[in-house]
């Protein structure tokens, strides 16, 4: 059994995939070549944005946003540390600071009540009132890096109102979450900038890295597209800034437009997964599988379970394991106590919703190619 069949999706559409290549391969326009501009406009006419920004991966997606508000030493970043990596990374590769914030028990997304508390506790440097780092008395607060966790969209609603009451910019972290919903809207449509990858295994993924920023901005739109080529102004030896070397490559592009064809109807079978999933596992007690709110849809780029404990994790985790079916642990350590961001002094304890969730989560197969054969196999061996 794979736990993500990406040669299931490649059987169904290899033929579009190999004339879109060959394509690129005829026109020999390997680099910003039309592919690229025609998947900015199908990707921004499918979220609702005004532009699209294509570039080489996700994590480069959140840099350009947060390059795009000049973000930099001094500066101050709220976000979850219940994540991958490259959410907090890319705040302190431009000298800024991460200023981590618990997530909610049930979403995993970061929680708008401890947000408001973290800011709160920042303002007054005061860490009785919430935990904070090292060093940031002398901090400017600027933003808040919001994740979609797992594919589905955190709560903009309470957030943005926060964001908007102190003054602060929001970037959408929809790396797991392109193709999701939140209140009738999709993500990367729903702060200021919304930032997504292409990964493989990404819900709508390439065969390589690349990445997009979505915003109804034009001037960050435009910020974010010179950025992207070292900072070109009227052309690429006209430098009016400095930038980084973010391009999406013409070939992926090609890919990703074969993919797209069929995605918005790959989603409706995530969700068709995920729903058989919640029910097969309704009657196991003391699993707590995902939950999706009302005025959500969610992605599924995973479908994750909490364990009642490590022990019990790594029980059903070797019993899955035996019985030939693939399982993954997102994620089995947070960023607060992660070696990169030891300067920053948090201690364990601070957040203990991540700390647990980090101690008891783990996933198991999703993609839209499931069998229902497959999926009763799983959920066999989790209800025992």
């Amino acid at each position: 059994m794979e736990f993500i069949d990406l040669a299931a999706q490649q059987n169904r559409i290899g033929e579009k995939l190999n004339s879109n290549i060959q394509q690129v391969l005829k026109h020999g326009k390997y680099i910003m070549g039309p592919e690229v501009k025609e998947l900015e406009s199908r990707l921004a006419s499918y979220v609702g944005a005004k532009h699209a920004v294509a570039c080489s991966s996700g994590t480069d997606s959140l840099l350009l946003a947060l390059m795009a508000y000049g973000v930099g030493n001094g500066d101050a970043i709220f976000t979850t540390p219940f994540t991958f990596i490259a959410t907090a990374e890319v705040i302190s590769l431009l000298g800024a600071t991460p200023i981590f914030v618990d997530v909610d028990p049930v979403t995993y997304n970061i929680d708008p009540k401890k947000l408001e508390q973290a800011i709160d506790a920042f303002c007054g440097k005061d860490k009785n009132i919430y935990p904070l780092p090292n060093g940031c008395s002398n901090l400017n607060s600027r933003g808040i890096i919001a994740v979609d966790l797992f594919g589905l969209a955190a709560d903009y609603d309470s957030i943005n109102k926060i964001a908007e009451k102190h003054n602060l910019f929001v970037i959408e972290d929809a790396a797991q979450s392109f193709g999701g919903e939140f209140n009738g809207n999709k993500t990367c449509s729903l702060t200021d900038i919304g930032c997504t990858s292409f990964f493989p295994a990404k819900p709508l993924g390439c065969y390589g890295d690349g990445g997009m920023c979505f915003t109804d901005n034009d001037e960050k739109a435009e910020i974010m597209r010179s950025i992207l080529v070292h900072g070109k102004g009227s052309d690429k030896y006209d430098n009016v800034r400095i930038g980084i070397n973010g391009r999406l490559d013409t070939i992926q592009a090609a890919i990703l437009h074969a993919k797209f064809d069929i995605f918005p109807e790959e989603i409706d079978l995530r969700n068709k997964v995920a729903k058989r999933y919640n029910d097969l596992l309704a009657s196991q007690s003391i699993l707590q599988p995902p939950c999706i709110m009302d005025g959500y849809i969610s992605a599924w780029a995973q479908y994750s379970i909490l364990a009642k404990d490590e022990l019990h994790r790594a029980e059903l985790q070797g019993k899955l394991k035996d019985a030939g079916i693939p399982t993954a642990i997102y994620y089995p350590k947070p960023l607060h106590l992660q070696t990169a961001f030891k300067s920053l002094a948090y201690n364990n304890g601070d957040f203990p919703v991540s700390e647990e969730s980090s101690n008891r989560i783990f996933s198991i197969p999703m993609h839209p190619y499931m069998t229902i054969e497959d999926q009763e196999k799983v959920a066999n061996v989790l209800t025992v």
